[in-house]
């Protein structure tokens, strides 16, 4: 056997040895169902075995399933096959619990999905007392639900409301809270696992499970009869509306524990491969596994960094600009074990970014995710100054003053006159062109756009901009320091918004005509909702401000002037800025307003300045949202400005919210079929106008039948999942 090891003592007990022979992980595969199931037989049948030890010799127990296989399963298999594979590991499951000798498993590291389900098909959990053991059933995250007994184990042993709980949240737990839900039985100290596994073996323990007691019923005979029950599925389900729509997972999980506590462990096993199998086989789960897994992590590992550059490290940086972006990029690099020096037009202001890392330090020792003492480490690192001087010996700037050419190029020169030649100097700019910007440098080729998101801490996703001049190893260092500090990078070239406040644009703009059109406000917002957005369109306006997307538009009209296409929206937010006097939030109210208790709400003046009409269609306005997003996805492609599908992906996703269930706004278009999406958008166009026409490589590939993921070829496709994997 490739990927288990087993060995057998004098005293009866075997030891089972996860140890996955083609990845640092133990993963379920095929394979390991495989020959787990020809192991699992073999020590049934042995005489001379009395109880089984599982255990890994991994850093973790197993991580759950292989999402590289699984997220081409949508593509390559049916329903049926779907529900073979999910019955094929739950057979595996029961056999253990069936095998008539009791199986004890040794938690030590993470046990998660596949593998916290195959722990819970032992008679014992042992946990060990380390940082890194948690235990959970997170499949809920990638639109799937656990598929090999998870759903139906856990409510029998821990109640309903507590699996759905964990099911529906997919949170991982601790050894402690595991211990109190009673879904693991012991907790050891590092060493101590095998002799308590080997202790509980020698009591003779019965390896009966109380639901394979015969006449045993199920747990919720009644179903929602009891009060207790209907009120902890109604709670459920509540919960759920809140989370958004578009997301089948969570309505099959509540349905399959619902269906399962009802009906005999094996009845119930095939409720779960059912729904299971219907999720698998759905578009949504591909997405989002493919997004915010294989993409993901490939360009966390480097995937699309030059190959011949050495890997560099970043010990000192200079953040120049102590403002909200610059303090958060200031933390989330001192948190990285960097040497920041935070500089701004004094010393009080620089102070006051650098206390932003206090505060954000002390939440995240308050929510227990960071220890007592570290962040006074992380303050430590961080010099707050107004002297450039300090940027001495800096391997990287990263310059987040205001956004304005001519303060930008004075802070450029200063701070080359006194950093290294080797340095990188990066820009945190949103909008201004980076190949601009770096005419104040020296070192043009040493310039790079290095794009946060705010609040830094938070947001993952770094846009990386190349200029006209900007070299491979300026973009392989830039991508270094992005690994570094722990942040999903996207590759953008050079031009106008770049890729992310390009897109976003549309959005906003989009929601801005809608209102002009005579949409009800309420309705935009919540049709925004609807597909999946965390906001709507004109709450962001108003968060914005709209002096700022205003002054992008007439950026660019100065600059193309009757070849520039205005956006829908500009109407609207000219009128209300400059007629009304409502320009966001900052300006005292935009399309809501802010009373002093807190309460926001839609400005009354709306229904009389933009009246309402009737004469509007729900699934248009959801379908022009997302449609207005994808196709400026594919005019970037075709114009050069993102090479890869998925880094338009991962950008929308990442970067202002696109919904994950779509798996990002090429991928939408992947799931629609080109063709349908051509068609829907010609529709849309002689409806709405000419924005939604489809750029000449969407028609092309909807003529060719082509889609964005299917055509990259395989060589692509291995190098995504083999970085994911690494």
């Amino acid at each position: 056997m490739r990927h288990i090891k087993i060995s057998k003592g004098a005293d009866g007990v075997a030891t089972l040895v996860l140890d996955n022979a083609d990845a640092p992980m133990n993963v379920v595969s095929q394979d390991f169902v495989s020959e787990m199931t020809e192991a699992i037989e073999s020590l049934a049948s042995d005489d001379d075995v009395r109880g089984v030890i599982l255990t890994s010799a991994k850093p973790a127990f197993m991580a759950g399933a292989d999402l590289k296989f699984l997220v081409g399963a949508y593509d390559r298999a049916t329903t049926h096959a779907h529900f073979e594979f999910s019955q094929g590991a739950t057979a595996m499951h029961r056999a253990i619990e069936q095998s008539g000798k009791p199986w004890v498993a040794i938690l030590d590291g993470l046990a998660l999905g596949g593998g916290f389900e195959l722990a819970l098909a032992c008679h014992r959990r042992i946990a060990v007392d380390r940082p890194g053991t948690v235990v959970g059933l997170p499949e809920v995250n990638v639109g799937l639900l656990p598929g090999s007994g998870g759903t139906q184990r856990l409510l029998r042993i821990a109640g309903v409301k507590v699996a759905l709980d964990l099911l529906l949240s997919g949170r991982q737990l601790g050894v402690e809270e595991a211990l109190k839900l009673g879904i693991i039985d012991d907790v050891v100290a590092t060493g101590e696992a095998e002799a308590s596994a080997r202790a509980w073996l020698a009591t003779d323990p019965d390896p009966v499970k109380p639901w394979d007691v015969k006449r045993a019923p199920p747990p919720q005979k009644l179903g929602i009869l009891v009060p207790s029950d209907a009120a902890d599925y109604s709670m459920a389900a509540a919960s759920l509306a809140k989370k958004g729509y578009n997301l089948p997972a969570g309505p099959a999980i509540l349905s399959t524990v619902y269906e399962g506590a009802q009906l005999p462990m094996d009845k119930a096993l095939s409720v779960e491969s059912k729904y299971f199998a219907q999720l698998l086989g759905s578009p949504v789960a591909r997405n989002i596994i493919r997004t915010s897994f294989i993409s993901r992590k490939a360009a966390e590992k480097g995937a699309w960094r030059p190959a011949d550059v050495p890997k560099s490290k970043v010990s000192k940086i200079g953040v120049l600009g102590a403002g909200m972006m610059g303090a958060g990029i200031a933390f989330v690099s001192a948190k990285a074990g960097i040497d920041v020096v935070l500089l701004d037009r004094d010393v009080p202001s620089a102070e006051k970014g650098r206390q932003y890392s206090a505060k954000v330090t002390q939440k995240l020792i308050a929510s227990g995710r960071m220890a007592e003492n570290d962040d006074e480490a992380i303050l430590d690192r961080i010099t707050a100054t107004d002297d450039f001087a300090l940027l001495e010996g800096c391997d990287l700037i990263v310059e987040a003053v205001f956004e304005d050419m001519a303060i930008k190029a004075e802070t450029t020169a200063k701070a080359e006159a006194v950093i290294p030649e080797h340095a990188v100097f990066g820009s945190n700019t949103s909008t201004l062109p980076i190949s601009e910007l770096a005419k104040a440098s020296k070192r043009p080729d040493q310039f790079i756009g290095i794009h946060f998101f705010s609040p830094v801490d938070r947001m993952s996703l770094v846009e990386l901009i190349m200029g006209h001049q900007t070299a491979p190893e300026t973009l392989a260092k830039a991508l270094d320091f992005v690994a570094q500090i722990r942040k999903t990078p996207i590759i953008v070239n050079d031009s106008r918004g770049f890729y992310t406040s390009r897109v976003f644009q549309t959005l906003i703009h989009e929601g801005a005509a809608m209102l002009g059109e005579g949409v009800p406000p309420a309705v935009i917002e919540n049709a925004a909702k609807a597909i999946g957005m965390p906001v709507g369109p004109l709450t962001l306006l108003d968060e914005l401000s709209f002096d700022l997307p205003l002054a992008i538009v007439d950026q660019a009209i100065a600059q193309e002037g009757d070849n520039y296409l205005v956006p829908a929206g500009v109407a609207t937010l000219r009128r209300m800025r400059d007629e009304l006097g409502r320009g966001g939030r900052k300006a005292g109210g935009g399309f809501y307003e802010y009373p002093e208790d807190g309460t926001k709400r839609l400005w009354p003046g709306l229904v009389e300045h933009f009246p309402q009409t009737d004469d509007w269609d729900i699934e248009d306005i959801k379908a022009r949202l997302l449609y207005t997003q994808s196709l400026e996805t594919v005019r970037c492609l075709e114009e050069g400005v993102i090479e890869t599908p998925e880094d338009g992906d991962l950008g929308s996703v990442y970067g202002w919210g696109f919904p994950l269930w779509t798996g990002g706004t090429v991928s939408y278009i992947d799931t629609v079929g080109a063709p349908a999406f051509v068609r829907e958008a010609d529709r849309l166009a002689q409806l709405y106008g000419e924005r939604f026409a489809p750029p000449k490589m969407l028609r092309d590939m909807a003529s060719n039948g082509a889609q964005f993921y299917a055509d990259k070829g395989e060589a692509a496709t291995e190098k995504r999942t083999a970085l994911a994997d690494a």
